[in-house]
């Protein structure tokens, strides 16, 4: 069960770091009119993801897990994030764009919190789906 605990608090310090430090002033404010901007999000949101996994694939390897499947397994939940990701942002960043601009901060807050809990919700689902 630990074990379990573990591994979502570490998905969700990945997603962290992945959706708002990597991401550049540039990404957030260009994503939801330009889907260069968008793309360049996603690009950087899988790398930091990836960077993330070397750690926990040498873990399980050292303790006795397979490193080629479970690494091809954990590629495949990156790509399957990341379009779940491209998916999200897509429609929330254009919706948060349109209160921000009228200066309603408190639903363009609101979509954010959406956004994140739908990024959390995908990440969360997927690794229980495809890892337990």
């Amino acid at each position: 069960m630990i074990y379990i605990i573990l591994t979502i608090l570490y998905i969700q310090l990945t997603h962290f770091v992945a959706d708002f430090i990597m991401q550049t002033h540039e990404m957030s404010i260009n994503k939801s009119t330009n889907v260069y901007w968008l793309n360049r999000h996603i690009l950087s949101y899988g790398k930091t993801m990836f960077m993330f996994s070397i750690p926990f694939l040498l873990i399980v390897t050292m303790f006795g897990g397979v490193w080629a499947h479970l690494s091809v397994d954990i590629i495949a939940y990156i790509f399957i994030n990341m379009t779940l990701h491209w998916v999200t942002d897509y429609f929330t960043s254009q919706q948060i764009k349109k209160y921000f601009d009228i200066d309603d901060f408190h639903n363009g807050f609101v979509i954010i919190g959406l956004d994140q809990l739908t990024h959390t919700t995908c990440l969360i689902v997927t690794y229980f789906l495809m890892f337990l």
